[in-house]
């Protein structure tokens, strides 16, 4: 398995660098055993405003699927170990899904995490389903109907390109805009 640390705003000490291996690599190989590739990039936030500024992204490269988790923390052993039991949440989900679908999950689990697996009724579900019309508008018209309407997103036709977009509220308050490449 490969594994990547990266680091922005910050030089990572040999500290944290440990406490990672010991916390996520670790894991991550007991449950996980067709990972290709990890990356975990920490983020030290420079904005004062920002109380948890200590940012870390873990992803998770497999045959069938990117697992990624977010968290923030006060400090990265704080995010650490937030990321931790997200990215544990995860895997079980994803190993989860592979069984119900009826594919092959590698053998290479332990058996104490195979009796850990939430069961497949415990996973989210479609509950509501919506249909409506898409219009041609502008991103600023978008971000107009997304505030009156109350969402965090909003979906329609950008009128510049004629393709389906995305645009979200970010945590900054401020908007992201998601369209396909092609």
């Amino acid at each position: 398995m490969e594994y990547n640390l990266k680091s922005r705003n910050i030089e990572l000490n040999g500290e944290i660098k440990e406490y990672t291996e010991r916390k996520i690599k670790s894991r991550i190989e007991k449950l996980a055993g067709s990972v290709i590739k990890t990356e975990i990039e920490f983020i030290l936030e420079k904005n004062p405003s920002i109380n948890l500024n200590n940012k870390i992204i873990v992803t998770i490269f497999t045959p069938k699927a990117v697992i990624r988790a977010t968290e923030y923390g006060v400090d990265f052993f704080e995010a650490i170990d937030k990321v931790n039991h997200k990215i544990e949440r995860q895997i079980k989900r994803y190993r989860n899904k592979m069984i119900q679908k009826g594919r092959k999950v590698p053998q290479t689990i332990p058996a104490e995490a195979a009796n850990q697996q939430e069961s497949f009724e415990d996973l989210k579900k479609i509950v509501k389903t919506k249909k409506f019309e898409i219009k041609p508008m502008t991103p600023e018209e978008a971000s107009l109907q997304m505030e009156l309407i109350g969402h965090d997103f909003y979906v329609f036709v950008n009128a510049d390109t004629g393709k389906t977009a995305v645009l979200y509220k970010r945590r900054d308050e401020n908007y992201g805009l998601i369209e396909p490449q092609n």
